[in-house]
């Protein structure tokens, strides 16, 4: 049997390493390939070397750029290596480009696709990701969900076939490099940061980058908060940032930091400041209560539980979650699965008997 993977970006690198120690595993060949959707060392390569990868087969080397110029040359490029690999299963994951591209030009030439991380919906079809899993999922043979309100979405949507319950291969992720990162990282000493006396903060999403009203409010709340808050700053963040005068105060902007350094600073954080999905369930795994700069997110059961609340870009909602907001005692275990998302994927893919896979 031969898989071909794809990623692209941080968060399929995090999901792609449980899946390629499962495959390596069971002696199934896995083509790994890398679009080029994040190139910079920081966000690409440093992922691979931590998460113990193997090097890509391909690299597409698409790199930034429009929508729909990334999603056109990764499609292109991306027929080109299937038709060479003959897969039994092109696995994409998650909502990028590179997950739409490569779904779109796996199931034009008839091959089978599954999708991790499948049923994810935030009902905002201004975010670009949502219009990419809505496609994705609708074009599936597989589509792997995290949790039952995954399954609800797609039920929703009148996708029955083909739908699995198998958790999350994050969560599988977190469970592997949580010790590892630990014994490993010196984030905390490099920046003098006490645990739990410190913020986590991330902005990268378009409408918090690219509407300055919006990344105003929320550099402003962090300014007015008087925390410490620890700030790696995505590439394209740093240039919008760049029209405001962010004083030298309790703000310190550093460089994006790798996998085990994000681990770290997230479990020792008082809380996390976050438009990222992916970050939103690290901080539940690590239980670091999250405030997400959003008025959505897919990740509903966070909020539900107790662990995450949604302010979007409100100076006044963001000072207030500051100030007040709070965890409950009780952290509510299996929500997205036991940590072997990973093995039941594979066995999906690999079962001789007919799962019901939608054609």
């Amino acid at each position: 049997m031969k898989i071909l993977s794809v990623v692209g970006a941080r968060p399929e690198f995090v999901q792609a390493a449980p899946i390629s120690r499962v495959l390596k595993d069971a002696s199934i060949q896995e083509i790994l390939v890398h679009t080029g959707q994040h190139y910079d060392y920081l966000m690409s390569e440093v992922f691979f070397k931590q998460l113990g990868l193997p090097v890509p087969h391909y690299n597409l080397e698409v790199g930034s750029g429009t929508h729909g110029m990334q999603t056109g040359e990764i499609l292109s490029r991306m027929e080109d290596v299937i038709l060479r690999e003959k897969p039994d299963w092109v696995i994409v994951r998650g909502d990028t480009n590179s997950t739409l591209a490569a779904a779109l030009a796996a199931v034009k030439i008839h091959y089978r696709l599954g999708h991790i991380e499948a049923g994810l919906r935030s009902f905002n079809r201004e975010m670009p990701e949502e219009i990419n899993r809505i496609v994705t999922d609708h074009l599936s043979n597989a589509l792997f969900c995290p949790s039952e309100n995954a399954i609800k979405n797609l039920r929703d949507e009148g996708i029955i076939d083909g739908v699995f319950n198998v958790g999350d291969v994050m969560y599988d992720a977190v469970i592997f490099n949580e010790k590892i990162a630990s014994k490993s990282s010196n984030i905390l000493s490099e920046h003098c940061l006490t645990p739990n006396k410190y913020l986590v903060a991330t902005i990268h999403r378009a409408e918090n980058t690219d509407r300055m009203e919006n990344l105003r409010g929320i550099i402003e709340a962090f300014l007015e908060s008087g925390e410490q808050i620890i700030f790696p700053v995505h590439p394209r963040t740093r240039l919008a940032c760049q029209q405001l005068d962010i004083p030298d105060a309790n703000i310190k902007m550093i460089s994006p930091v790798s996998y085990f350094d994000m681990l770290i600073l997230v479990k020792n954080a008082r809380l996390l400041l976050t438009d990222s999905g992916g970050l939103q369930k690290e901080a539940f795994f690590l239980e670091t209560p999250c405030i997400t700069l959003r008025n959505e997110t897919e990740w509903v059961e966070t909020v539900e539980a107790g662990w995450n609340i949604l302010v979007g870009s409100h100076r006044q909602r963001i000072l207030g979650a500051i100030r007040d907001f709070h965890a409950p005692h009780l952290y509510p275990r299996g929500l997205y699965g036991d940590g072997n998302a990973a093995g039941k994927i594979v066995n999906v893919l690999t079962a001789k008997e007919t799962l019901g896979f939608r054609s």
